[in-house]
């Protein structure tokens, strides 16, 4: 999967530094990346799955 025309985002609630992710959405996937360190690759997953994911955090169910 090309992601390299992708316009990576960071979260809002990153506060400025590298300690966070990246997300960039293509059309059949989307991808994340680790900030400080874009060499360690990206992991990429389905718009769907993606959502789930959030869904899971904002409902509390990956909290540690």
């Amino acid at each position: 999967m090309n992601l390299s025309r992708v316009s990576w985002r960071k979260s809002s609630y990153s506060g400025g530094g590298n300690a966070c992710v990246e997300i960039g959405v293509a059309p059949a996937v989307v991808g994340v990346r680790d900030t400080k360190d874009r060499s360690y690759g990206t992991l990429a997953v389905t718009p769907e799955r993606f959502a789930d994911f959030l869904t899971a955090i904002k409902a509390g169910k990956l909290e540690r």
